[in-house]
């Protein structure tokens, strides 16, 4: 931290109790996941609870002014509207006649098609295989066009991770590490994090979800890594694991990835208690048919405004707090717990492991980026659309993994006989 910036939040002993109690009032919300079956909106909502969690915690060692109890209010009730309508809007919406099995098969193996022709197109402009530690220099001086921008987030966040997860109902592990091998290619070309993890990650995804039911797979996903974290972090002061190694799991995992969502939240709620709101204007098919407070990105704002580099966040942050502000911040996370709701009912029937897996890259986007951004840049809305079209690429499994993970609802789809 710098000499005139504290940081946005510092721990003290005397306040444990306090972010205890914080915590506690939220706490009892985590019985809707006992009562709730499996779905996408399970998956983003326990994600979300735990980001919310984490945020509650903070809030009695916050360092950053602006109006704490309002902050506080806005976010409970926000989680709880958002992941009322995620949790139990689950019944399957009406279908169209789709495409047949192997119409789909062979869509699947277009979509390795695609994202290999967008990696190539991608290295065209830029591959540089570097470390960790060097990518930061490289990736701010990337200049990719806008078509091929949305591409490489649309490939990398749905496209293959959709690939891999259907080749694995099929049963088609070749060509579902082909998709792997590709995801991986993509990351001397984006140069991000979530590029170069994203193949362990979306296999690490499917071992647990192919041995543990759906919903247990759907905490442990979270779960494991962060206990994990921990006792890297503690061998690793204690001089029994490498402290390079330690320090680069912790960090991605533990802070990174768990909780850097929920510092996001502490971090607008600051700057926007001082700064005008942006109605939405943050969203780039709105902008130009509304005037603006800012011609920056936020995270590009959030960099210049504190020192913690560009700072993207979550629905909560930025559809909520930096669209309408902490008092309206609610009926905002209901709109977009209705929106995960609408994924539910055009992914019902689906194999629990095809849902989880292929929304593995999405979820941890969620965490970071604006629903809209995940909408329109990075795939989603697209992962939505396949998963409509999905049930006939079970038919050739005769419906094997269906039973395997979790019984399916009564209303589960019909699946088209193979050929």
């Amino acid at each position: 931290m710098t000499d005139t910036f504290p940081g946005a939040v510092a721990f003290d002993r005397s306040h444990v109790l306090a972010a205890i109690l914080s915590v506690s009032v939220f706490a009892p919300v985590v019985l809707l996941f006992a009562y709730a079956g499996f779905s996408f909106g399970y998956i983003v909502s326990f994600s979300f609870f735990t980001m919310i969690a984490g945020y509650l915690w903070l809030i009695p060692f916050s360092m950053l002014p602006y109006d704490h109890r309002l902050a506080y209010i806005s976010i409970i009730v926000s989680g709880l509207l958002f992941i009322l309508p995620s949790l139990f809007i689950t019944s399957p919406a009406r279908r169209l006649p789709l495409l047949s099995a192997s119409a789909f098969d062979r869509l699947l193996s277009l979509m390795l098609l695609v994202g290999a022709t967008v990696a190539a197109v991608g290295a065209l402009y830029n591959f540089t295989p570097v470390g960790l530690s060097e990518i930061y220099k490289y990736r701010a001086v990337l200049d990719f066009p806008a078509p091929l921008r949305y591409a490489l987030g649309t490939t990398s966040n749905a496209l293959l991770p959709f690939a891999f997860a259907g080749f694995l109902e099929r049963r088609s592990f070749g060509r579902a590490g082909i998709a792997l091998l590709i995801l991986l290619l993509l990351y001397p070309v984006t140069l991000t994090k979530q590029t170069l993890f994203a193949p362990f990650w979306l296999l690490y995804l499917a071992v647990l979800s192919t041995w543990a039911p759906p919903r247990l797979a759907t905490i442990l996903s979270l779960l494991l890594p962060m206990l994990a974290g921990i006792l890297v972090f503690f061998t690793t002061q204690a001089g029994l694991f490498p402290l390079g190694i330690g320090s680069l799991y912790v960090g991605t995992v533990n802070s990174r990835m768990i909780a850097m969502p929920s510092v996001a939240l502490e971090v607008y709620n600051s700057f926007f208690s001082g700064h005008p709101l942006t109605h939405f204007c943050q969203i780039n098919l709105l902008k130009p048919l509304m005037s603006c407070p800012y011609d920056e990105p936020l995270s590009v704002i959030m960099s210049k405004a504190y020192p913690f580099g560009a700072f993207n966040a979550s629905l909560f942050a930025t559809e909520g707090i930096a669209s309408v502000g902490p008092i309206y911040a609610p009926l905002s996370a209901l709109g977009c717990g209705l929106i995960i709701a609408l994924a539910n009912r055009l992914s019902s029937g689906l194999p629990p492991r095809l849902v989880l897996v292929s929304s593995g890259l999405i979820v941890q986007a969620l965490l970071n980026v604006p629903l809209s951004t995940n909408l329109l840049s990075n795939g989603a809305l697209l992962l939505f659309v396949l998963w409509y079209a999905a049930p006939d690429l079970i038919a050739a499994t005769g419906g094997k993994q269906r039973n395997k993970l979790e019984p399916q609802p009564a209303q589960a789809r019909t699946t088209l006989s193979a050929g």
